[in-house]
């Protein structure tokens, strides 16, 4: 080995050792994809299908799910960069858990089992936000992360298995963490009341496997470290019954019943009265925390590792 060569060796352990350290002393093992990705949606409403870029389709998901905000002069608004920015980031890398054997992603527009699409509601500045992280997804332990978001988290994000009643052991990357006073999120997404007929209680029960007759009576058993219920007791004519509160939610619409972090539950005049905290099942990004992240000035990075953890931000394509 010559003097150059050995220079050249050295340099590069040099390098390889200063990108380890950045990454606190692990190497962020890439998955190989074999450029851009071509996705394949399946439109939910008509079941239509069309393919486009994975690129093409991040903005019409950023569009989708944050879209823009009502402004003071009364028109719209666009979110901070660097909030689009994160939420392009998570878009990508929960796309790429569609990711097929023939490198083609396969994904719904039903928002229940992947993302919003909304490809009329792309801005200019969605636009600047997917190009500048293009390619930019998120990695753990040599995987793509099945990265979940959701509107808001009430003050303190959830678990997997607490909020989405995740049926496999709880993921490494997932951090359950209490989040400071967000003085941006509007009053209806901040706290929130709902009164759901008995009756479409009991439908949901049986929706559910679990048929109690006429409901009388819910009651939280368990809550999860987040403060979220958990299991809720359904009682009714036919007995009582056990359920996880993310299924009940989902069964009951959760637009109308917007989290599983009550603060009240109670039945009442022939109807479930909750009443609750934050907008969605509380997992992963908070989108109006990372809203107020960004208006403090942090990057879409500093933004994901608020709920992330043992992850690495990697480009995955050019």
């Amino acid at each position: 080995m010559n003097r150059t060569t050995m220079w050249l060796v050295a340099a590069l352990a040099a390098a390889a050792i200063v990108v380890i350290a950045a990454l606190g002393g692990r190497q962020a093992a890439v998955p190989k994809l074999e450029g851009e990705p071509t996705v394949r949606l399946v439109v939910d409403e008509s079941g239509t299908t069309r393919t486009l870029p994975m690129e093409a389709y991040i903005q019409g998901v950023v569009a989708g799910e944050m879209g823009q905000l009502p402004s003071e002069a009364g028109g719209e608004a666009d979110w901070p960069h660097e909030a689009y920015a994160a939420q392009a980031i998570l878009a990508r890398s929960f796309a790429l858990s569609f990711l097929g054997e023939d490198g083609t992603v396969t994904i719904t527009t039903d928002v229940e089992e992947a993302q919003a699409y909304a490809p009329e509601n792309i801005t200019p500045a969605i636009s600047q936000a997917v190009e500048a992280t293009r390619g930019m997804v998120l990695v753990s332990r040599g995987r793509f992360v099945k990265a979940w978001f959701h509107s808001y988290s009430g003050g303190h994000t959830a678990t997997a298995k607490e909020g989405l009643n995740y049926g496999e052991p709880e993921p490494n990357f997932v951090a359950a963490r209490p989040m400071p006073e967000n003085e941006y999120v509007p009053d209806e997404t901040r706290r929130w009341q709902t009164a759901v007929p008995l009756a479409e209680v009991a439908a949901a029960m049986r929706e559910l496997g679990r048929d109690v007759g006429d409901v009388t009576a819910v009651e939280v058993i368990e809550r999860g470290p987040s403060g979220r219920a958990t299991t809720l007791s359904v009682t009714g004519t036919r007995g009582s019954a056990r359920v996880h509160a993310a299924d009940l939610r989902v069964a009951l619409d959760p637009e109308r019943v917007r989290s599983t972090l009550f603060e009240s539950v109670r039945v009442e005049g022939g109807q479930l009265l909750l009443s609750g905290l934050g907008f969605g099942h509380g997992v992963g990004l908070s989108q109006w925390d990372a809203y107020r992240m960004a208006k403090e000035g942090r990057s879409a990075e500093e933004i994901l590792r608020e709920f992330f953890k043992e992850i690495d931000v990697v480009k995955a394509w050019q």
